[in-house]
């Protein structure tokens, strides 16, 4: 049986209640009553507003209209005024796309792109590809793409290649344009200014110190001692106080530096003594670099086969033998490096011998001119076979500690006619000078750099003594 509250009573009181106060409390809310007002406020406005004024299309159309009819009535055609023909803002007028994108959009190239990848992404069809990778001996250039070099391209609305830009390096560009759909390419060369520049230092510490105090690169000092490589020893006769100055050139392109050129003139004082350099190309356009007498600064001989930490032992005639335990004379000398450090041709010559013994360890013996013979002990690696020829410079094996070596080093000597010699005070032979029919145009072209760099030091001497 189903329990119910209702009581009669209670029922009778409500009913008696006026019908404003039986409405429950969320409907005669004063917010509600008000809202709804408002909204059917609302409401009877737009119910009564006119008709909206019609678009200009309608009212040319109803001009049309009446123009026609009393075409047809009086025989008169009637003008229509040209204010009338439209109402719409010239603004809000609708554009035609352009046939162009008139800017320049860029694709970067990714590691193992083509060209024909590169124009996929960018909605060009294999056609246009074919067309321009076989255009030209230029457009050849664009089989050989690398990763991060960007094209920049020009297409128009249909997506057919307008122009298309890529940089080959900075001083050339590569530019393809069309035509009345006709393809062409060309090459664009910006001129690079050179700008004769000068540079001095002064040794404290050491020579890239000095160098970067001076403004120059590694690089360029690197090649400041590579032209005097022949007469100073750069680790070990290097002294605090020793200094250089310079001529170089610098390089420009549209008024910005790009970088450096190669050193014109230099000179080189160490410890209290002079040594000058000037470049020259000669007639045959070969460029090297002499003593203002027209020598050349290049020996036949390097001074030292290899770049070393430091001699660990020097060219004795007695010297007690760390291995061996006994006095004998020390007939070369020992230059201590890493193992694997590259061990270069003192000079140009052939290879007489290139073995190992119990004592030599791995060794490469050369022959040279002028009855010269220069040894080299205890590699770890040779690079070269007997009665091949080499080459100033070229690397002939890698420093080890085979045979009998206490640590990692070159053991170097140096022989003439059969008589041993010390590496490091022998006079080297030189390199041949300017050609005696070349000497008077050698002057004229390296007196004017001479002076210019005798004058720029002269300058800057009266700076450094000026009170």
């Amino acid at each position: 049986m189903i329990k119910h509250d209702y009581k009669p009573q209670k029922h009778k009181e409500f009913m008696r209640k006026p019908l404003f106060n039986r409405l429950p409390g969320w409907i005669t809310h004063p917010y509600l009553i008000i809202g709804m007002a408002l909204s059917s406020l609302t409401l009877a406005i737009i119910l009564s507003s006119p008709d909206p004024k019609p678009e200009p299309a309608d009212i040319v159309d109803t001009i049309n209209k009446e123009a026609a009819e009393n075409a047809l009535t009086y025989g008169t055609p009637i003008s229509i005024p040209l204010e009338l023909k439209s109402d719409i803002p010239p603004s809000s007028q609708p554009v035609l796309a352009n046939t162009s994108t008139k800017t320049w959009q860029t694709e970067a190239v990714k590691k193992g792109d083509n060209l024909s990848k590169i124009f996929k992404r960018i909605g060009l069809s294999p056609q246009q590809v074919h067309a321009v990778i076989t255009l030209d001996d230029n457009t050849a250039l664009l089989k050989h793409l690398k990763p991060g070099e960007i094209i920049s391209y020009q297409t128009d609305k249909d997506n057919n290649l307008i122009k298309l830009k890529y940089t080959i390096d900075i001083q050339r560009t590569l530019l393809i344009s069309s035509n009345n759909n006709e393809l062409s390419s060309q090459i664009e060369n910006k001129v690079i200014e050179y700008r004769t520049a000068y540079a001095q230092g002064t040794i404290e510490d050491s020579l890239f110190a000095a160098g970067k105090n001076a403004k120059l690169t590694d690089t360029q000092v690197m090649q400041l001692a590579n032209i005097f490589d022949w007469d100073i020893d750069f680790i070990l006769d290097i002294r605090k106080g020793d200094s250089f100055s310079m001529l170089y050139l610098e390089k420009f392109l549209e008024g910005e530096k790009i970088g450096n050129g190669e050193i014109l003139a230099a000179e080189f004082i160490n410890q209290g003594k002079s040594f000058k350099a000037v470049q020259y190309t000669d007639i045959n356009n070969k460029t090297s670099y002499y003593t203002p007498d027209g020598l050349s600064m290049r020996k036949a001989f390097l001074r030292a086969p290899l770049k070393f930490s430091y001699i660990s032992s020097n060219f004795k005639p007695k010297r007690f033998h760390p291995i061996l335990k006994r006095w004998k004379a020390h007939r070369g000398i020992d230059y201590r490096a890493r193992t694997g450090t590259p061990i270069r041709a003192a000079g140009a010559g052939k290879v007489i011998a290139s073995s190992y013994t119990r004592y030599n360890g791995k060794y490469v013996f050369l022959q040279h001119g002028q009855g010269i013979v220069t040894k080299y002990l205890h590699m770890s690696r040779r690079a070269v076979g007997r009665n091949k020829r080499v080459t100033q410079g070229q690397v002939i094996g890698y420093v080890g500690s085979t045979g009998l070596a206490e640590a990692p080093h070159l053991h170097y000597e140096f022989v003439v006619n059969g008589v041993h010699r010390n590496p490091r005070t022998v006079k080297l032979p030189q390199a041949k000078p300017v050609a005696k029919t070349e000497k008077d145009r050698f002057t004229t072209k390296t007196a004017p750099l001479l002076s210019q760099l005798a004058s720029r030091n002269a300058v800057k001497s009266k700076q450094y003594t000026a009170p």
